[in-house]
Formats: C-alpha cells, structure tokens, sequence
C-alpha cells in the first residue's frame, strides 16, 4: 500500500512487540469509535516484507509465564490429548489429527510458576539490577498478556521439546518455562499478522524512520519523516510507538557498547535491527538512555551458520543448548564454563558471550553415548548441523583437531581429569541418580577441578562420542531507553518526565535486563509492554483526532 501522510498511532517495527502495541492500539480505537470514523493504526519497517517480524521470526516462541499449573494452561494450548474420559476442547482438530499420540493431562508433570518465582528468577540472573518497577508489572502482566494472545488466534502449546524430558513415562516440565506458540517464531508471526488485518492494521516495508517530527512549542512528538521508494514523506501521527529492536546487527554498534571483538559475532536475527531508531530517539526527542548497554542477549550458536543474519528457513534451529547434557572446551582443548551451573533457560543467553571470549572465538561441545540422543532434534539433526563423529576419544579429538582444535592432547586431557572427578564424587554420593529434568547434584569432586560441573555430571567415555563446533550468536541488545513503566511512554533527558505521545516497547525499551536474561521473557516483555503502549497511544490518538476534526 502507498504511504499514508497521516495516522492515528504510528508504529516502527513489525516485531512481536510491534504488532501487540498495533493491536491493541487498534482494539482501543475501534471501541470507542465502532461505527464513525477513527483514527487508523499504521505499521512502519525498513524491510521487505520477506523479513517481516524483525527478531521475532527467529525465536523458538517461548513464553515465560507465571501460572497456577497444568489446569491453568490447558485451556490455552492445543497439544494436549483429551482424557478418555472426558473430552479435552482446547485440542484444535488441526493439532489431534496431526500429531498422534499427545499426552494426557494424566502424564504430564508440570508444578506451578508463581510470581514470586518468576521475580526470583528475573532478580537472580540480572544480578538484582532490573528496574523494580519493570520488574513487577512484567511478571504480573505475564499471564494476561499471554490469555489476550490467545484469545486473538495464537495458537500456543506445551513446549515437550525444549522444556520437558520423558522420566518414567512421564512429561516433567523444568525451569519454569512451559509455553511455546505453535510453529515457533514463524507462528508467533503469522498469527499476529492475521490478527493485525484483522483489527484494521496497516502496513508498510521498505519504510526507514528519518526523523522524528516535534511540536515547537509543546515538545510532543507529532509525526515523523520516513523514506519510502526513493521519496522523504512527512507522516502525522497522534502518537508514535518505536518497536524496531536493538543495534545487534550493526557491526559498529556491538563494537562500540559491546567492546573489541563484538563486531565478529554471528547474528542470531534480523539483518535489519542496526539500532537507528534507539539514536534517532535520542538525537530527535531527548530521549533518556536506560539498561545494559554492554550487555547483550548471546547463544552458543552453529559455527557454520551465516554470520550477518539469521536464515529465514532455519531460523532457532542453528542454536545449540545441550551443554548441559555434556562438556564444552576451547580451541586449545580446556573447559571454560559450569555446564550445569543451573538450567539451561539461565545460562544460555550468556554462554554466547563466554564463547566468543575464547580464543578464535569458537569452542566444541562434546557427548558420549550416555546423553547424546537426549539431544533435541531441531537443533543437532544431520541437516542442521556439521557433527563430528568418533569411536575413541583420541580420534575425536583428531577430528576435532581438522575443524581448529589447537591442542588434541590438552582435550583428551581435560576430559580424562573430567571423568576422574565425576567417579569420584560418584564414589562418596552413590545415591545420587541422573535426571535432567532437576538440579540432581551430579556434580564433579569439589576439589578436583578448576571449573565444577554442579549438575548432570555424567562420564564422558562411553563410545561414540559426538561433538559440534560453536561460536557467539548475538540474539538482542540490553541497552534501551528509559520509559514509563506503567505506559511505556519515553522519558525525556532532559527533566526525567514521560513525553507526550512517544512510547518504546521491546528490544528498545531499557532497564529490564542486565547481563543475562530469564529464557522466554523476552517476547512475554514484548507483549506486555506493547499491549499498555498501544492502549496509551490510542488515547492520545483519540484526542488529537477530535482536536482536528472540531
């Protein structure tokens, strides 16, 4: 569609973010107004539209959530099996009829996530620094945020695959994170852009932000200059709402914020999240900087992937999160990190960063025979991922070596002082068993080794051995802007007051994470926020609407 001159709300960015603050800003418009005219909602990304939902597209679509249990998820997702008893109605006929043998609720391990674990957890692995506010309205806006999703047609499930294993017949859920959308990130998409028709949602790619347009005299943001097929059009808008992610494709920046070497990380996402939009709203609106601008969301990603965006078909697939499951050592063959330090949903997005410390900035993760076919499929299959297969530790190490292992015998060696420490505290905790659905103290010899590992420590001599090269695949930035926590309305430098009719939502909004970052919060932060943001902006909307028709 052509470029429109005016809009009721302007939204920058066609993200899970973007798109929730649209929507919502949409159902606000159309109840107050039903049948006369109303402001419209319009959806800006620099793009093509082949690339639309920005960093959302590439995520695996989990959902962190607090809730009272399986029964408070039931009626939300479509993947589980109906009791023989009684007839289950949140089962789509889509999802019975083409996934046999779903689980019953019967079979299904999954404790409740309380709100105070979910602060707990969000507290922890930010190290006590997220803004206490953002905090708490994100964890209580979780739940409602993800029943509004649902109820505008994303289809959401019980994610068996990524955060559940199979002991003893039954499905025990871990690390509180059990929600998943149906077709991962690209679902997530798809369903909120048939929510945003829906609702009467415009939306236009290729169109870059240039500018923001200011009121002389009362500093509100009226509008904004975007390019669109070769021409700078001004577009008035009631408000503007920035949804177009962090500056984690932009070489420059990551080496800037980041530090040295952050220029030399793959790019988990979006090709188009180079963080204009985060320096636009400083220079244009006085916008006050917020959060962790060093800091930044980084996976152990395939070594193999493209380095300066993610692929549109692989999309998640290229991360690799088995760690826990066995050892990860550097090109000169020595463990670097606690592999079993707590679960994977908080050590992965910071385990990226370790890699990318290492020399050449790549490692190997290494198995056996013991937990190598715990591995999940969509990220270790043949088709995935370049694996390298042995019968002998010594020969996988030489294999290794072929793909950059600098030091063979340093690993062999490491893992030999590996297997000893685990026998031995295998020795003085005998009762102690293997489950990777718990923290369950397998651990090493305390004193045995430079580095621990604290949990699911198991040997590693038992052929074959599997091992995979990695490096750091940056997914999003933390460093933001500071905004209303209420509203999401941007705060201004300059008095440290929210500006009228200007809001920040997603990667761009600053001060929730430091550091590290709970898995699955991120798109539950993305709603949330771009659910208050939408409903704010149709307000202010509103108001200039009937201001110019007077």
């Amino acid at each position: 569609m052509p470029l429109p001159s005016s809009c009721g709300v302007l939204v920058v960015g066609s993200g899970n973010a973007g798109l929730s603050a649209a929507i919502s800003a949409a159902q606000h418009l159309n109840s107050s107004s039903p049948t006369a005219e109303r402001p419209s909602v319009l959806i800006i990304d620099k793009c093509p539209a082949a690339w639309a939902g920005g960093n959302t597209y590439f995520t695996a679509g989990a959902y962190r959530t607090a809730h009272d249990g399986l029964d408070a998820l039931l009626p939300i997702v479509n993947n589980v099996a109906p009791s023989s008893s009684e007839p289950n109605s949140s089962v789509s006929d889509d999802a019975s009829s083409s996934t046999p043998g779903l689980p019953t609720a019967a079979e299904i391990d999954l404790p409740p996530y309380s709100p105070a674990a979910f602060h707990a957890d969000l507290m922890r692995v930010t190290q006590g620094r997220c803004d206490p506010a953002l905090a708490r309205i994100l964890v209580f806006d979780s739940y409602p945020a993800v029943a509004w999703l649902a109820r505008l047609g994303v289809r959401f499930q019980l994610s068996y695959n990524r955060q559940a294993y199979l002991v003893d017949g039954r499905y025990k859920f871990w690390g509180g994170l059990a929600l998943k959308t149906q077709d991962g990130g690209k679902g997530l998409v798809q369903d909120l852009q048939l929510a945003a028709r829906r609702h009467g949602v415009d939306v236009v790619h290729e169109a870059a932000l240039q500018r923001l347009v200011k009121d002389e005299q009362t500093g509100a943001v009226v509008g904004a200059v975007v390019k669109h097929e070769g021409r700078h059009v001004v577009v008035k808008a009631g408000a503007v709402i920035l949804a177009a992610g962090g500056f984690e494709a932009n070489p420059r920046m990551r080496a800037q914020y980041l530090g040295p070497g952050w220029d030399l990380a793959l790019v988990r996402g979006s090709p188009y999240n180079t963080g204009e939009v985060l320096e636009i709203a400083m220079r244009d609106a006085g916008a006050k900087q917020a959060g962790n601008w060093s800091g930044c969301h980084s996976v152990a990603w395939d070594a193999h992937a493209p380095s300066k965006g993610g692929d549109l078909k692989v999309t998640n697939e290229f991360t690799k999160s088995g760690y826990p499951l066995g050892l990860m050592v550097n090109v000169e063959g020595r463990r670097f990190v606690d592999e079993g330090v707590d679960f994977r949903n908080y050590t992965y997005a910071r385990f990226g960063k370790a890699i990318l410390a290492q020399p050449g900035g790549t490692a190997f993760q290494v198995w056996d025979a013991r937990t190598s076919g715990l591995l999940r499929d969509e990220e270790y299959r043949d088709e995935i991922v370049k694996k390298i297969r042995a019968d002998s530790l010594d020969e996988l190490a030489a294999k290794c070596a072929e793909e950059g292992l600098e030091r063979p015998e340093a690993f062999e060696q490491t893992v030999k002082q590996y297997n000893e420490a685990v026998y031995a505290h295998r020795k003085n905790h005998p009762h102690l068993t293997f489950d990777p659905a718990v923290k369950d103290g397998l651990a090493t010899q305390s004193d045995a080794l430079d580095i621990p590992k604290s949990n699911w420590a198991l040997p590693l001599d038992k052929p074959p051995f599997l091992a995979v090269k990695v490096a750091c695949g940056i997914t999003f930035t933390f460093g933001g802007l500071t905004v209303d926590p209420e509203t999401a309305a941007v705060v201004a430098e300059s008095d440290s007051k929210p500006m009228d009719r200007l809001f920040a939502v997603g990667e761009m909004l600053g001060g929730l994470y430091y550091g590290n970052y709970p898995g699955g919060s991120g798109l539950t932060a993305g709603t949330v926020w771009g659910r208050r943001a939408g409903r704010e902006a149709a307000s202010r909307a509103i108001t200039e609407f009937a201001r110019d028709h007077l």
